[in-house]
């Protein structure tokens, strides 16, 4: 089994759980999360953006200039068994990705064992 943890945008956050949901994956579990990446940002810039929902022009990203803010993102996990990764990781990068700077990451961990607590089940049975 492994846990799927996407850190994406605000405005993908319905967008990505119903196309998890058409894809079979329908628990999640989503989290308010502030974060940046390596380039420094313009607020402005990032502000505007989550007004209007349109990415800049890619341009705009050599001329950024706020260092160290903290931007609001959107953290979503499941686990998943091993065969069913590659669905879950190809269906949020369809989603999610624009092409440019902030689009998010995808990382994917080995989960030791699951139990469900309502009944007792162990293991993938219990995902």
């Amino acid at each position: 089994m492994k846990e799927v943890m996407c850190i994406i945008r605000l405005n993908k956050v319905n967008k990505t759980k119903e196309a998890l949901a058409e894809a079979g994956f329908p628990s999640i579990t989503c989290r308010k999360v502030l974060g940046r990446g390596k380039k420094s940002i313009d607020i402005a810039l990032v502000e505007a953006y989550m007004e209007t929902g349109e990415v800049p022009p890619t341009s705009y990203g050599e001329n950024l200039s706020e260092r160290g803010r903290l931007i609001p993102k959107r953290f979503i996990t499941l686990v998943v068994k091993d065969d069913e990764v590659k669905t879950v990781v190809e269906t949020v990068i369809s989603v999610n990705s624009t092409g440019t700077p902030g689009d998010g990451k995808i990382f994917v961990l080995p989960v030791e064992e699951v139990y469900r607590v309502r009944d007792g089940q162990i293991g993938e049975e219990a995902i």
